[in-house]
């Protein structure tokens, strides 16, 4: 278990940490998200040591983090940090061994990472010969070569086509099941909320919102309310529910209402303009739990799909 208990750092007079407090659990896929500037990947350096926190403690299983417990993590950064004229599978061999593993095993695992993920034909390939998608599945084995017990990967999404992100996914999934603990920052929402047990929204340095993505959308003083009309019905809005995002597209409303809102009265009034082929009633999906925690302080949220 991971715990991040009232970190504090200052870079000037910018505050990138103002007490910022979570608590990531093994075998858990926990989605860490924020606007740009929150906190994020300063908060993610600090677990590795890269940035030093002014204040506050990281406990790795109860204890502070030596060099000997850094070994047991593995971390993707944003930005690439691997060897762009060095072969993938001597590159691989080499980050594993930084990190304990022997030559031997080293390499097996360098080689069988390269092949989980597609990529056992370019092990002899230099990494800047592979597409952006590619050298974003090599990155992904530098984090995983060595077998660490916490994952920490910053946007591991980005720049991955459909199969690439699903292989991604898959990964994932496998590696919490097998125990670890694994933290990952995306503004692919969609992506997020398909596959996190846990969320931990920043802002401004701070926790704003925690829990199980559940919790957070059961504690959600919203409701989102869909209606799908057939041909010829009147234009509709659900008038008196305090609505707001309100979205009219190829026959469908969809609005985020009070959650004191009666979901009966909205149907009748939907009725009231026309044939209502659809009407649900659900809580709000992360993207809108997202917005509604940070408010109007977040650009725009780059959403697949």
């Amino acid at each position: 278990m991971l715990e991040l208990r009232d970190l504090r750092r200052r870079f000037g007079d910018l505050v990138a940490l103002d007490g910022l407090s979570f608590t990531a659990r093994p075998g858990r896929l926990l989605g860490f998200l924020g606007p740009n500037g929150a906190g994020k990947t300063t908060a993610m350096r600090s677990i590795f040591g890269i940035v030093r926190p002014d204040s506050g403690t990281i406990l790795w299983e109860g204890s502070e983090i030596g060099p000997a417990t850094l070994n047991h993590f593995g971390y993707m950064p944003e930005q690439r940090g691997l060897y762009p004229k060095m072969k993938c599978a001597d590159q691989l061999t080499y980050f594993a061994r930084t990190r304990g593993v022997d030559r031997d095993e080293a390499r097996a695992s360098a080689e069988r990472w390269l092949d989980r993920l597609g990529l056992a034909e370019r092990a002899d390939d230099v990494l800047e010969s592979l597409s952006h998608g590619n050298q974003q599945r090599v990155q992904l084995a530098a984090a995983l070569v060595h077998g660490p017990d916490l994952l920490v990967l910053d946007e591991p999404f980005s720049g991955l086509d459909p199969l690439g992100v699903a292989s991604m996914e898959e990964i994932l999934r496998e590696e919490a099941a097998g125990g670890r603990t694994i933290i990952f920052s995306s503004h692919q929402l969609d992506l997020v909320e398909a596959i996190c047990d846990d969320v931990v929204i920043v802002h401004q340095g701070r926790e704003i919102r925690s829990g199980t993505l559940e919790q957070l959308r059961a504690a959600s003083d919203r409701r989102r309310v869909e209606v799908s009309f057939g041909p010829g019905a009147a234009p509709w809005s659900p008038d008196g529910a305090a609505a707001d995002s309100i979205e009219v597209r190829n026959g469908a409303v969809t609005a985020l209402v009070g959650s004191d809102a009666d979901p009966d009265v909205l149907l009748a009034s939907a009725r009231s303009a026309g044939d209502v082929r659809a009407f649900s009633w659900t809580p709000p999906s992360l993207s809108e739990l997202f917005v509604e925690a940070v408010g109007g302080a977040v650009e725009r949220v780059e959403v697949m799909g």
